[in-house]
């Protein structure tokens, strides 16, 4: 049976979480509010959230601030060890539309073994560079995966099945920052989990805060889809003949 429970990282959104929490509050679904180490002013949100909330959400604070990863396999393994068998990740500063959340759910439960992955319908909010670089990651993702399976590989709106991911994530190191996303998708897709695309829309708001660092991130994306290229190589023929027989 599945057991679907959310997943939201979270990082100095304290304006925005807010109104977050309320939006999934309808949904029924237990969620699990991973703090990657935000600053001290959002101590007091997270404290009354975490009371308000109690009886569908708890909130993990995590010490010190190490990447949107590491807080989403930490909400991963919490939700595994509560006996939930799938994790919708969603972000936090509400650039996601709460109203796909029951058409990814069918989806999953339609398809239980498969990665669920949004795939952006932008708005004009959209910043060019963004946009940019997902062509980019997408091109490296299909030579990394010799598939056109993955449609966008950047999107935090997704439906893992936690049981594969959790043993691909006892053996293999993900990148811990905005290189997670796409890795860990493509290191699933290896690992022969399928991946199923949903076009959802997201929107930019304009008084949004990204943590994303144009120089440190673009580095660290770009040395991810290095080591990728090298892991396709060895997988070459597995992945070939996988392709084959589908």
């Amino acid at each position: 049976m599945m057991r679907l429970g959310l997943i939201v990282p979270f990082y100095n959104h304290e304006h925005a979480i807010g109104q977050t929490v309320a939006a999934l509050k309808p949904f029924g679904l237990h969620c699990w509010l991973v703090d990657d180490g935000s600053d001290a002013r959002c101590a007091p949100v997270l404290e009354r959230i975490g009371a308000d909330e109690a009886d569908w959400l708890t909130v993990i604070r995590c010490p010190v601030n190490r990447g949107k990863g590491i807080a989403v396999l930490t909400g991963f393994a919490a939700a595994d060890a509560a006996g939930y068998s799938h994790a919708l990740q969603i972000d936090a500063d509400g650039q996601h539309d709460f109203a796909a959340i029951p058409r990814i759910s069918q989806l999953s439960r339609e398809n239980p073994d498969a990665i669920v992955t949004g795939v952006p319908i932008f708005d004009a909010s959209a910043p060019a560079s963004r946009r940019i670089g997902r062509k980019l990651t997408t091109f490296w993702v299909r030579v990394n995966t010799l598939s056109t399976r993955i449609e966008d590989a950047m999107c935090g709106f997704r439906v893992y099945p936690l049981a594969p991911i959790m043993r691909l994530s006892r053996h293999t190191g993900f990148g811990s920052r905005m290189e997670f996303d796409p890795e860990i998708l493509v290191r699933a897709f290896w690992d022969g989990v399928p991946v199923v695309s949903m076009p959802t829309n997201v929107t930019y708001p304009t008084d949004g805060v990204s943590h994303f660092k144009m120089w440190r991130d673009n580095v660290r994306i770009s040395w991810m889809h290095t080591r990728l290229f090298f892991g396709m190589l060895l997988r070459a023929p597995l992945l070939l003949t996988r392709r084959l027989r589908s």
